[in-house]
């Protein structure tokens, strides 16, 4: 069980990360640039709204693999999509994303947590 909690507080990390550092130095810029679509003011809106409804599904996804009584296989997937998630984000960013250490850990425990 101890497994699952560390890995729900590495999702908790980086989904607050994600949702204050990330929307501070990525989505900010970019929404002010006011470029191409983001002229749109609907199109900015929902950058927006995305950028942090990702943060949440993560929050959900802490939630569901320090539930107790979650079944195995499922917090066995969601630790499979958060390793897979890291491990194509260091590959597909030459591992210069601060994110994919985060990211691939909290699966590792998820899926050790499932296991155990």
């Amino acid at each position: 069980m101890i497994w699952l909690w560390l890995s729900a507080a590495l999702m908790v990390a980086a989904a607050l990360l994600h949702s204050l550092l990330g929307y501070r130095r990525l989505i900010l810029p970019l929404l002010q640039s006011r470029a191409g679509p983001l002229a749109d003011p609907l199109s900015r809106r929902i950058v927006r709204f995305a950028w942090h409804a990702t943060s949440v599904l993560m929050l959900i996804s802490a939630m569901a693999v320090a539930w107790p009584g979650v079944p195995a296989r499922l917090n066995a997937a969601i630790g499979a999509a958060w390793l897979a998630t890291g491990l194509f984000n260091a590959v597909y960013t030459q591992g210069r994303h601060i994110a994919w250490p985060a990211l691939s850990g909290a699966g590792i425990l998820a899926l050790i947590g499932a296991f155990a």
